[in-house]
């Protein structure tokens, strides 16, 4: 193992609260487990189950690091034992069960995956959280197709953008819903066949009249609340909602759903076990990696700030001035 330093900065939260709650502080470097890597973090990614966790509504599942942060990239360090699929100086991005607010963080080595040739690692880091989540709410809880219509909503977000370009380049027809003018047209640039402006137009309707009265045969949402009704009034005839977070509440009417079939599936990541998370990976690795690496895919980044900076990260989050993702530069 190579020599290690014995602390390092972390960005922790004092208490529940607004962004002021992240604060550094020094932490012992952890030590990679059976089976993990310890990776010398160069930028984390910042996602909404990090504003949940800081404002006490997702606390850490048993077993996880307290500290924020659930995707990362950077260089291998330090093996743990039986530890084989990579090398010391790898350079590598990975899910983390949490504690990617840091200068390092141990991490399942089926976990990671090797940085796409042509990336940086601060693109890099922007990669994991979102694409697993879209990965397997899409394509394998919801099984979109090629020559299916998804409706995205959220489209200008990191998972919006990801699943813009994920079910672009398998084949799919794309409509999103986003929050302003600008939005939609960073969408539509994207690869998005539709966008709608979700605070001047009723996306229903809307919906309906661009798939020819047809409906969205998948709907990715993290809105919930009133837009489970609306999802299930312009969904396909046995569409398919995948839900993955409920920033509206779970108080729903599910009156449409019987009428369209609907299937509404809801799932979350960081509970998965080991081998799940693991099987993501390779799905990731043999099927999207090499559209990274031929340069169809690219994460769209919005802006980095410093690890000490992380309240400010989240305050750009949280704005939802945002186009793609957030990250933190160690």
């Amino acid at each position: 193992m190579t020599a290690l330093p014995a602390t390092m900065t972390a960005i922790a939260l004092h208490g529940a609260g607004g962004p002021e709650v992240l604060q550094p502080e020094t932490r012992p470097v952890p030590l990679p487990g059976p089976g993990e890597i310890l990776i010398k973090v160069a930028a984390a990614g910042v996602n909404r189950p990090d504003v949940s966790q800081r404002q006490g509504k997702y606390p850490p599942p048993p077993g996880a690091s307290d500290l924020p942060g659930l995707e990362i990239a950077g260089a291998v360090v330090a093996l743990g034992e039986g530890a084989s699929a990579f090398r010391i100086g790898d350079q590598v991005c990975a899910l983390a069960h949490g504690g990617g607010y840091a200068e390092y963080c141990a991490v399942h080595e089926t976990h990671a995956l090797p940085t796409p040739k042509g990336l940086s690692l601060i693109e890099a880091a922007a990669l994991c959280e979102t694409f697993f989540t879209v990965w397997v709410n899409v394509f394998d809880r919801a099984g979109l197709k090629a020559g299916e219509w998804i409706l995205i909503h959220g489209g200008s977000s990191g998972i919006g953008t990801t699943a813009i370009m994920l079910a672009k380049n398998f084949g799919a027809k794309v409509i999103v819903t986003a929050g302003s003018d600008e939005k939609c047209a960073a969408c539509l640039k994207l690869g998005a066949d539709v966008a709608i402006n979700y605070k001047t137009t009723d996306f229903v309707p809307a919906v309906m009249e661009a798939t020819g009265k047809h409906g969205a045969d998948v709907i990715l949402d993290m809105v919930g609340g009133p837009y489970v009704e609306r999802n299930h009034q312009c969904a396909a005839m046995d569409g398919r909602v995948a839900q993955i977070a409920w920033m509206q509440g779970t108080k729903v009417d599910l009156k449409y759903m019987s009428a369209r079939r609907v299937t509404h599936t809801g799932s979350a990541l960081r509970p998965r076990t080991v081998a799940e998370k693991a099987a993501i990976a390779h799905s990731l690795r043999t099927k999207v990696w090499p559209l990274i690496e031929a340069g169809k895919i690219r994460p769209v980044m919005d802006s980095t700030f410093p690890l000490r900076e992380a309240g400010k990260a989240h305050e750009r989050l949280e704005s939802s001035g945002h186009i793609g993702k957030v990250v933190l530069v160690v």
